[in-house]
């Protein structure tokens, strides 16, 4: 009989189960604001909190966003979250964190990012005139609501309110910079109305044509995003420059459309109002005044 004498293929070890490795994979679909540091070179990060729906992880860089928030499908989508395949109980916190080349690692679990999502997805032209017949609307479901913002709105939010109708950039920011870091938990109430005027001062100044609600908008970006890190909590921080390019999580954008007309106003603000314990309130009362603004200043010329 005839010997086959070529040399066989080298068998491979059988494949630990869940993964590469032993690695156990998760599937997550991501903002595109982490894209850059997603596919940067691995960088070590460490956990921040976590909770039953999320975990927030903080990046070693310098690049913004440096916190990434993992979450369920359950909880709100940030605009700094990958959205998981899989539970979260399955992560182990205490291990090695790293981030980078489109995955995240965290001890034997690792997160690959198989789709993105956009944060700050275009409204497209809208009719100021919707925008006007709007907000009335939306401030009466406000009132209405059992849930008010964490802080006293005469003060210095009745300062940042007032001076963006008037298109003052000096009151703006004065009263941004009191509101920065302004009131307890991971994201003070201050900023969250900070980021709720940004995102609303930015997207619906866009979308009704109004270039001097923008250019407010990129001036009082400017102000609150230059030393957050240093005033604020880290989440709160990288929510702020998100909102700064006009960013948000599923229940800001969820008004914002219903503003424009493109889906149910009441059920996307009742969405946005049950956030948290007043975080929802506090984002409400942001978009709120950003809408007044851009109403106010949509017949300003833009400044060169």
């Amino acid at each position: 009989m005839t010997v086959d004498t070529r040399p066989r293929a080298r068998r491979s070890p059988a494949r630990p189960p869940g993964g590469v490795g032993g690695r156990t994979q998760i599937g997550g679909a991501a903002s595109v604001a982490l894209r850059r540091t997603l596919e940067s070179p691995r960088r070590p990060a460490r956990v921040l909190a976590a909770f039953p729906l999320a975990v927030y992880l903080e990046v070693r860089s310098e690049c913004e966003p440096h916190v990434i928030a993992l979450v369920s499908s359950e909880a709100a989508r940030l605009p700094n979250a990958v959205v998981l395949a899989g539970p979260l109980d399955r992560l182990p916190l205490g291990d090695e964190c790293w981030v980078g080349e489109g995955s995240i690692g965290l001890g034997r679990v690792g997160v690959r990012v198989h789709r993105w999502w956009d944060p700050a997805p275009p409204l497209g032209a809208v009719e100021p005139s919707r925008l006007a017949r709007a907000l009335p609307l939306f401030g009466d479901i406000c009132d209405r609501s059992r849930r008010r913002p964490g802080l006293d709105v005469t003060g210095a939010p009745g300062l940042l309110a007032s001076g963006c109708l008037a298109g003052s950039l000096v009151d703006g920011v004065v009263a941004a910079e009191r509101l920065l870091g302004l009131g307890p938990g991971l994201t003070p109430s201050g900023d969250d109305m900070l980021c709720g005027l940004l995102v609303a001062l930015r997207q619906l100044g866009l979308a009704a044509g109004a270039p001097r609600a923008v250019w407010l908008a990129d001036w009082l970006a400017a102000a609150v995003t230059y030393d957050a890190r240093a005033r604020t909590t880290p989440i709160s921080a990288t929510l702020l420059h998100c909102a700064a390019r006009g960013e948000a999580g599923s229940e800001v954008l969820g008004v914002l459309r219903g503003l424009a007309g493109q889906q149910q106003l009441e059920a996307a603000a009742h969405r946005l109002l049950g956030l948290g314990h007043t975080s929802g309130a506090d984002l409400a009362w942001g978009v709120r005044a950003g809408l007044a603004a851009v109403l106010a200043l949509r017949s300003w010329p833009a400044i060169p």
